[in-house]
């Protein structure tokens, strides 16, 4: 990166957010004077403090995932994995009325950018945030192996590098328990967002808690956060003290492993596909309302 482009504009410095001047190498912040690298095209645009504690902990384990598997996925994974995936992405879109000549869009801990792919898809011009310089290189990857534009960012979700109200969708897909404070994560989002926020992760309901006892879901990921589950009433309340109509605020029946195993083969055969979509729909339409997962998705009610 060696000059600002169209999304890069809508960066700003995370501590005191004053303007950015790009340089070949580092970008200056024109306020406060502060210095962030460039390090392989990819602005790391995060408080010197989040390099510390358990925010380092995380950056550091998620720097060493394992590249292949994180940049790749849903490609080349058994079918069921692939439609659990396409499905909880179109549940996490359906009830919001976005800009139809394009979008700007923000993923919040995007992770290794799966979720930037399918946003692009989806016809927006995305940033993919994540605390994680490896995470974002393997957004980067991802993006020339597939063939879709996306602007890695390295970022601190608790002090986003975004000017207030500057882009029109931020997005969180299974992001917001990897903090310390979901909240202060949640209130980045609702100051950064111009048009509207989607919200997808875990919640707090019976299923869940009855998955981590039989050893579906953990409290703990491997990383060793505390996985922080949402509780959808709250999360409402607060998201429309901010200025936010809620649009979507549902739970879901989803569960999966994060590397799909023997179950997803078979139930991904021709002959069961059908039948497990079939059941899967039936279920959330019956008995969706003690779901493990969320969707919250919010639209701002002054957005000009």
């Amino acid at each position: 990166m060696r000059a600002e482009t169209p999304l890069s504009e809508l960066l700003v410095c995370p501590a005191c957010r004053h303007d950015l001047e790009w340089e070949a190498e580092a970008v200056r912040c024109k306020g406060c004077g502060a210095v962030y690298e460039i390090l392989e095209r990819i602005p790391v645009l995060r408080p010197a403090e989040s390099a510390e504690g358990q925010k380092g902990v995380q950056a550091a384990y998620f720097d060493e995932a394992e590249p292949e598997f994180e940049l790749t996925r849903p490609h080349g994974t058994p079918w069921l994995y692939q439609w659990l995936l396409a499905e909880k992405f179109r549940r996490s879109l359906d009830a919001l009325t976005l800009p139809a000549g394009g979008m700007t869009a923000a993923t919040i801990c995007g992770g290794s950018g799966m979720d930037a792919e399918f946003l692009a898809r989806a016809g927006a011009s995305v940033i993919s945030t994540d605390i994680s310089l490896g995470a974002c290189q393997r957004t980067q990857e991802r993006a020339e192996r597939y063939g879709f534009d996306v602007l890695p960012v390295v970022a601190d979700a608790g002090a986003l590098p975004f000017r207030d109200r500057s882009v029109d969708l931020v997005y969180v897909h299974d992001g917001l328990h990897h903090l310390e404070s979901p909240e202060a994560g949640i209130r980045e989002m609702l100051r950064t967002s111009r048009l509207a926020i989607s919200i997808n992760e875990p919640a707090r309901a019976g299923a869940t808690m009855l998955a981590a006892r039989v050893g579906l879901s953990e409290h703990y990921e491997e990383a060793g956060n505390f996985i922080a589950r949402v509780d959808p009433e709250a999360l409402a309340a607060d998201v429309s003290a901010a200025g936010f109509d809620v649009v979507k605020n549902e739970r879901y029946a989803m569960v999966y492993r994060h590397e799909p195993g023997r179950a997803a083969r078979v139930l991904s055969l021709p002959g069961l596909r059908n039948l497990t979509a079939t059941a899967l729909r039936a279920f959330n339409a019956v008995a969706g309302g003690i779901g493990n997962k969320l969707t919250l998705q919010a639209v701002r009610n002054d957005a000009s």
